[in-house]
């Protein structure tokens, strides 16, 4: 079993075998200095970063060899916060001020919400943003997207902890087809988004832009930009050109930094923190059957969602040669000792029946929206281009289900 803490490389970050080193605790002694180069001595910051903080982890300690500039929070000494340190700007001004505002008071339990699911999710994520040579407080981003959820979706189509558009992941890498959908994986999407964000902060030179570009796009950051010609995000949102979505983010994203690595500071003592993120991995060939997995396993078919969330239906691809799955921690022992010579290939595919005189697989696959190449695969051995009254039509749901399961929500 791998710790991710001992990650080192873009290599072992791709494949990781478990994540629990990363213990998400609520006490943090921050022991290495933070420094503000402009006004701030070292010594200075090494007192102030020694002070014992209740945290996020992943964002309260910047070590002063960083790659990335800690900054200070000015403008907020009088809130006699533990935490004043950050490895991306972050301000104090009445924006941020109102989202303070917001996540103590009608936007707690949302807070809380966020706060619980970084518990499990956020110390691999930083740990994968710092081996990248990206900031580590970028994960309040991803907090701000979608509170650590995997599964969350926008209006728009964004999809994951990131909220990436399926045009966008493809680009950074992430497979989105009918089968898997890699934005709802938390590791191989926080790799695209760091890769993101990277050419995002190339492109414009400051976080508080790349960020902007992250939920607005870079073509109308651009243009923003060029418009109010200006490369001051504060003075940007002054205009009427950006969409008040955008506007909001970046200040948004500050004030979860804020709260987030002052957590005792803002009355969020108890926040019930979800278990770190650990598990083994095991290999299993194309068209695995996960009902089958898991039972062999003795383990519960949620749970084996849970820690494959990329995985769209009950089986594994099959169009691969084999696909790594990640299983709770021991379970390779026993996938070892009973199962790895085995193979479980899906074959409870429920069917249906033709209707009409004539059918097309096109045809089927309207009727239930499902891709016309799944059911071609799933149909090969028919042969048939036509289908006529009462012929049998294999359809890629599990005998017994009703198709209005939570993997099947897509269609």
């Amino acid at each position: 079993m791998f710790r991710s803490h001992q990650l080192s490389s873009l290599a072992l970050c791709l494949s990781l075998v478990s994540c629990s080193g990363l213990n998400f605790s609520k006490k943090k002694n921050v022991t290495d200095a933070a420094y503000d180069h402009e006004s701030q001595s070292a010594s200075e910051s090494v007192e102030e970063a020694k002070k014992s903080v209740e945290a996020i982890v992943g964002s309260s300690k910047i070590k002063s060899e960083n790659i990335h500039k800690a900054y200070f929070l000015y403008g907020a000494e009088h809130l006699n916060l533990a935490n004043y340190y950050f490895d991306i700007p972050v301000v104090y001004n009445k924006e941020v001020k109102k989202w303070l505002n917001y996540f103590q008071g009608r936007g707690r339990a949302y807070f809380e919400r966020y706060s619980a699911r970084a518990g499990r999710y956020a110390p691999i994520m930083s740990t994968i943003l710092e081996e990248l040579g990206m900031p580590k407080d970028l994960i309040f981003l991803a907090m701000a997207e979608s509170g650590f959820h995997n599964k969350a979706k926008s209006w728009a189509r964004a999809v994951g902890p990131w909220q990436f558009m399926p045009y966008t992941g493809k680009r950074y890498g992430l497979r989105v087809d009918w089968y898997v959908d890699e934005r709802q994986d938390p590791i191989k999407a926080t790799i695209a988004a760091a890769k993101y964000l990277a050419k995002l902060y190339a492109e414009f030179g400051s976080w508080e832009l790349a960020a902007a570009a992250y939920n607005a796009g870079e073509g109308k950051m651009g243009r923003a930009i060029r418009r109010y010609n200006t490369e001051n995000f504060w003075d940007i949102s002054k205009g009427r050109y950006l969409k008040s979505e955008t506007k909001n983010y970046v200040p948004k994203i500050m004030a979860l930094a804020i709260i987030g690595k002052n957590l005792t500071n803002f009355g969020f003592e108890d926040i019930d923190f979800h278990e770190t993120l650990d598990f083994d991995e095991i290999s299993v060939g194309a068209s695995t059957d996960l009902y089958q997995v898991s039972q062999k396993l003795n383990i519960d078919f949620e749970e084996m969602q849970r820690l494959n969330p990329e995985l769209m239906r009950w089986f594994t691809p099959p169009n691969v040669e084999e696909y790594v799955l990640r299983v709770p921690v021991g379970s390779k022992v026993a996938w070892d000792n009973c199962c790895s010579n085995q193979k479980f290939i899906a074959s409870e595919f429920k069917e249906y029946h033709i209707r009409s005189k004539r059918a097309s697989l096109a045809d089927v696959a309207r009727k239930f929206k499902i891709k016309p190449e799944v059911l071609e695969w799933l149909n090969a051995d028919a042969g048939k281009k036509v289908y006529t009254h009462k012929d049998s039509v294999k359809l890629p749901f599990h005998v017994g289900h009703n198709g209005k399961e939570n993997m099947y929500s897509d269609l």
